[in-house]
């Protein structure tokens, strides 16, 4: 799309080039996967790296049962597009106060050489070095990309695939639900054909957990507006897919985790360990942000977001809890309840909040309207740098985005 081309092929020059790199920071630099420990996820406050917020406590002041950590799902390094050593992902995001950790290189995109079987393996030993079970969860994943398609990232499996073994939409999902593992949908739109246009696979619905609403600083809500003048949100969502939301930075540099600004991903978890993170994702518990230490929690009619209302219609009671810390303690904030139209969201309430507080609020819902709703939480002082049509009330700046609710059909 117009403005989100994302050119890598000159960034490191010929593959020879790229893997003499890697040899060499392999054999001068060793496996530097540990940095400053942030603290554990259970912990009320975590060391962040100079420059970010400390941010929220970590409890959620509606639910128990559940502590939340702060993750990034999508890097690269020098082995498939990005700037850096592997060797230095981990520890980086470490530092940087990150609680969840993946480097998720590309599978070979034509041009673009992705990872090898090496490489691949490389990373499960950089992934299993780095990772400490209650602290910090490192995770292999790998970057499914075609170039009209789409690409999506992919979780927890022992195999990767690239165009050679999975060249379609459907050969993907035919290779995704033999191979166990949860998956996401990357910068929806950016690739001109956008998944089939969310073509739905029943069969791989409960594995395809994401979409990224946040990417490096871009709001998927909107962006491409002015090319398609449809959001991927809705068409993803309309579709029947069942993924939650997700915010992540896609860093092709070196400073994994330290950037202000970009996206992030606030996973409700009952431990920071590789499976709990795998069951906070199946569930959907998770929220979008491009805020570092912002707290998103919130239920409809008692259900965590994620989750699925055993109701067809009826009003339903919204408790939100919104946080960042004393520096945003009383900052304006609007909560947005987006709800399924043909082209763009319905917002069909604004509840104008703030920062530090609980919001409770009432919606009618009725499934013959649609069968999802998803909380935006935007700053109304500041303008959504990709603009949906004109006038619409999510024209603001995005801050988070809750993982949606589905009715009961």
């Amino acid at each position: 799309m117009s403005g989100h081309h994302h050119t890598h092929a000159d960034d490191h020059g010929s593959s020879l080039t790229r893997r003499g790199l890697l040899a060499g920071a392999a054999a001068t630099g060793g496996l530097i996967v540990l940095g400053a420990t942030p603290g554990t996820a259970q912990a009320a406050k975590v060391q962040v790296a100079p420059g970010l917020a400390a941010g929220a406590d970590r409890a959620s002041r509606i639910t128990t049962g559940t502590t939340l950590v702060h993750g990034d799902m999508h890097n690269h390094s020098l082995m498939s597009d990005g700037d850096g050593n592997p060797d230095l992902v981990f520890g980086s995001m470490r530092d940087a106060g990150l609680d969840v950790a993946a480097l998720t290189d590309h599978a070979t995109l034509f041009a673009i050489e992705g990872i090898s079987r090496s490489e691949w393996n490389r990373a499960g030993a950089l992934a299993d070095a780095a990772n400490v079970p209650g602290t910090y969860t490192a995770l292999r994943g790998f970057e499914w990309s075609h170039p009209l398609l789409g690409h999506a990232n992919v979780w927890f499996t022992n195999n990767y695939v690239d165009l050679g073994g999975a060249s379609s939409m459907g050969r993907f999902f035919t290779w995704l639900t033999g191979n166990g593992g949860v998956a996401g949908f990357n910068h929806p739109g950016r690739e001109i054909l956008r998944f089939d246009n969310f073509t739905f696979n029943s069969g791989a619905r409960e594995q395809m957990v994401s979409m990224e609403i946040f990417n490096r600083g871009d709001d998927y809500l909107f962006d491409g507006w002015s090319d398609t003048g449809s959001s991927p949100l809705v068409a993803c969502l309309n579709a029947g897919w069942r993924t939650g939301l997700i915010g992540v930075t896609d860093e092709h540099g070196t400073n994994w985790g330290f950037q202000e600004g970009l996206g992030r991903a606030g996973l409700w978890v009952t431990g920071n360990t590789r499976n709990e993170v795998l069951n906070a994702m199946r569930a959907r518990r998770f929220f979008a942000t491009r805020v570092s230490g912002f707290r998103l929690d919130a239920t409809a009619g008692g259900v965590r977001m994620g989750g699925v209302l055993g109701i067809t219609a009826g009003a339903v009671q919204f408790q939100v809890d919104l946080d960042r810390g004393a520096e945003w303690v009383g900052k304006p904030l609007h909560i947005q309840v987006l709800r399924p139209d043909t082209r763009a969201p319905r917002v069909v309430d604004v509840i104008e909040t703030t920062a530090g507080s609980v919001a409770t609020f009432t919606v009618p819902l009725n499934v013959a309207d649609g069968n999802w709703v998803v909380l935006r939480v935007s700053d109304p002082s500041r303008p959504n740098p990709s603009p949906g049509p004109a006038g619409h009330p999510c024209n603001d700046f995005g801050v988070a985005y809750s993982s949606p609710w589905w009715l009961q059909p």
